[in-house]
């Protein structure tokens, strides 16, 4: 994939997070390539890489669309979280050395702290994170990439109305998680992990309602000068960060002529609590 197509994916990315773009939206190569002012072909390379992301579908005869998720999905993209993040434990439950819990206890830490300020969509990121940093301590490349490909498939279910979760019960459980590993108590905590992540999967409500439907360059409009109301950096993309020596990458992209429209008042945080998995 080339630099352009890439970049033109972590966009659309981050506005399928942000809500912008949401499921179903038509994604036409066209109008993308014309927004984004590089080819069709770069922009179906783009493409591509979000439908194997599970971010987008690409229908013979019909074009690409923002993919449509529905429960049974979301019950195995957290079925298949849970058996990697209790092999991940399995293997940290072993060879885990005191930086090792040390890091995992001071991130809890800025998670509660979030909470107790109540500062929502800290918590929401911090925990989401937690479980980044909990597969990477088991330096298991792989499983790291399996589990970073799952937590981009978690991002459209972001387009989904949740319903109020007691975010100190699931701190609580990322500090009992570590707890009992650090103990060796592996079987308990692998029980927790699996309880904990059907917990977050339950409380995702199937409404395609809640967010307005914009078009592309509306969609898209936040992010031309990198900035999307704050949104674009609190959610990373999971992405391996460039080698040295790489060439940047700048796209030229046209401006809509109206302002996009105002976020819906949906996308308070009460609708998005229990984000963190």
């Amino acid at each position: 994939m080339s630099g352009r197509s890439q970049t033109i994916a972590e966009t659309l990315t981050r506005a399928i997070i942000d809500h912008r773009l949401v499921p179903g939206c038509k994604l036409g190569e066209r109008e993308l390539a014309e927004i984004f002012d590089v080819s069709r072909i770069v922009v179906r390379q783009a493409l591509i890489r979000l439908a194997d992301d599970g971010l987008a579908q690409i229908e013979r005869n019909r074009g690409a669309f923002v993919a449509r998720p529905s429960m049974q999905e979301a019950l195995e993209i957290y079925d298949a979280l849970t058996l990697v993040e209790q092999g991940v434990a399995a293997q940290l439950s072993d060879r885990l050395g005191p930086a090792g819990w040390a890091e995992l206890r001071h991130h809890v830490e800025r998670q509660r702290q979030a909470v107790a300020a109540g500062n929502d969509a800290l918590a929401d990121v911090l925990g989401q994170e937690f479980h980044t940093v909990f597969v990477r301590l088991s330096r298991n490349k792989v499983m790291q990439e399996i589990h970073a490909q799952l937590v981009r498939r978690t991002t459209l279910l972001r387009s989904l109305i949740t319903a109020d979760f007691d975010y100190c019960n699931l701190l609580d459980d990322h500090s009992r998680v570590v707890d009992l590993l650090e103990k060796g108590r592996l079987k308990q905590a692998m029980d927790l992990i699996d309880t904990h992540h059907r917990t977050v999967v339950r409380g995702y409500i199937m409404d395609r309602e809640v967010f307005p439907e914009l078009t592309p360059a509306e969609a898209l409009a936040p992010y031309l000068d990198g900035k999307a109301d704050g949104a674009t950096t609190a959610v990373p993309l999971a992405r391996p960060a460039k080698a040295p020596g790489d060439a940047a990458t700048h796209l030229h992209i046209h401006l809509p002529k109206k302002d996009p429209a105002p976020a819906s008042r949906a996308s308070t945080k009460k609708t998005n609590r229990g984000l963190q998995s």
